[in-house]
C-alpha cells in the first residue's frame, strides 16, 4: 500500500503470452494488496486471426488485447466461463482438428479466437477501442484495464544481418521478424511516429510502477518505447520501474544475451531508467554480467525462481507473483 492509503497503480507493457503471464501474476497478487493494473498491448500483429481481420476489417490487431483480457478475467464461474469462450479457437470444419495460427482452409471462421471477433464487433457498433475494450472487459468482469499502446495499428519493420555475413535485410511484419533467425540490427514502426493512446499516456503518470516483460523482445515490449508520446511519458514518470527477463533466447533475439536484452531498451529509448531487473537465476547462469547491466540502468538485480519448472521456457504465474510481492507490494 503506498503513503497516501491507496491501490499501488502498476502499468504493465507487452503482449501476447509475456504480458498473459505478467498479469495472471499481477491479478494473483491482489488477494494479499491492493492493486490498480493496467495492461499497455502493442498493436502491431499481423499473423493468425489477428492478422486475418487487420486485413479484411481495418482493425488494429485483437489478438493480443484478448489474451490481456484473458488474464485479467474475474474469478466468478460466469467471469472463467466468459475467458475461455474468448480464448477458444474454432476449428476446422467436420472435426478435422485445429488450425494453425497462421494458415485456415477450411471455412471463413477457421483459426479465429472467439474472443477476437467479439472485440472486431465491438470496435464497429462502438467506433472506438477504449469503449470497446470496456465493454468486453465487463464481459469478463476483468480486474484491471486493457488499452492499446496507440489507437491505430502499427507495422514493425527490422533491420537484420545474416550473422555468416552479407548485406543487411529488411524484414516487415511483426509476424516475420518474431519468426526470423537473423540478427536484428535495428527496429522500426510505421508510422514513425504512432499516436499514443491518450489513456495509456495518462495511465503511466499516474502509475506507481512500470513493468517491462517478459515477452518477445523486439515484437511486443520495445514497441512502446518507439510510440514517441509513449516513450516521453515512460521517462517522465515518477513511477519506479521493473523489467523481467525472459527465460529463454527467441528467434527474433538470436544472438543476444541477456545483458544486451537491458541495453536494447536504453537503444531504443534513452535515457530510460530501472529501479528492479527481475531474472530466473537458473536462466541467467553467471550473474555477474546482467547484474552489470541491470546497474546501468540504475537498477538491482533479483533472482527468483519463477520457471514453470515443466522443462519449457515459460514463466510460472504463481511463482512470478511469489517473487513480485516483495518488490511491488
Amino acid at each position: 500500500m503506498t503513503a497516501v492509503d491507496r491501490p499501488v497503480r502498476v502499468v504493465a507493457f507487452g503482449g501476447g503470452h509475456g504480458l498473459h503471464a505478467s498479469l495472471s501474476a499481477l491479478v494473483a497478487l491482489q488477494d494479499k494488496a491492493p492493486l490498480d493494473i493496467t495492461a499497455v498491448v502493442t498493436v502491431g500483429d499481423d499473423g493468425g486471426s489477428s492478422g486475418r481481420l487487420r486485413a479484411s476489417r481495418g482493425v488494429m490487431p485483437l489478438g493480443d488485447l484478448r489474451q490481456a483480457l484473458a488474464a485479467l478475467a474475474g474469478p466468478s464461474p460466469r467471469a472463467i466461463a466468459a475467458a475461455d469462450l474468448f480464448q477458444h479457437r474454432f476449428a476446422e470444419p467436420h472435426g478435422d482438428g485445429d488450425v494453425s495460427d497462421i494458415g485456415h482452409s477450411g471455412d471463413g471462421l477457421a483459426g479465429h479466437a472467439i474472443g477476437n471477433l467479439v472485440l472486431c464487433g465491438l470496435l464497429e457498433m462502438h467506433g472506438d477501442p477504449i469503449v470497446a475494450l470496456e465493454h468486453a472487459a465487463a464481459m469478463v468482469e476483468a480486474r484491471g484495464r486493457v488499452l492499446p499502446m496507440s489507437p491505430e495499428p502499427v507495422e514493425i519493420a527490422a533491420e537484420v544481418r545474416d550473422p555468416s555475413g552479407g548485406p543487411a535485410r529488411t524484414v516487415i511484419g511483426q509476424h516475420a521478424v518474431a519468426v526470423c533467425p537473423d540478427h536484428v540490427e535495428s527496429l522500426r514502426l510505421t508510422p514513425t511516429d504512432p499516436a499514443a493512446c491518450d489513456a495509456a499516456v495518462a495511465a503511466v503518470d499516474a502509475a506507481d510502477w512500470l513493468v517491462f516483460g517478459p515477452g518477445s523482445w523486439y515484437t511486443s515490449v520495445i514497441p512502446h518505447l518507439l510510440v514517441p508520446d509513449l516513450g516521453k511519458a515512460i521517462l517522465a514518470s515518477p513511477a519506479r520501474r521493473l523489467v523481467i527477463l525472459n527465460l529463454a533466447v527467441e528467434p527474433e533475439t538470436h544472438g543476444l544475451s541477456l545483458s544486451d536484452h537491458l541495453g536494447a531498451l536504453t537503444r531504443y529509448l534513452p535515457g530510460l531508467r530501472a529501479d528492479v531487473v527481475l531474472a530466473d537465476g537458473e536462466a541467467v547462469g553467471d550473474p555477474a554480467p546482467v547484474r552489470r547491466a541491470a546497474e546501468t540502468l540504475g537498477a538491482r538485480l533479483v533472482l527468483a525462481p519463477v520457471a514453470s519448472g515443466d522443462g519449457a521456457p515459460r514463466h510460472d504465474p504463481s511463482a512470478l507473483a511469489a517473487a513480485l510481492s516483495p518488490v511491488l507490494t
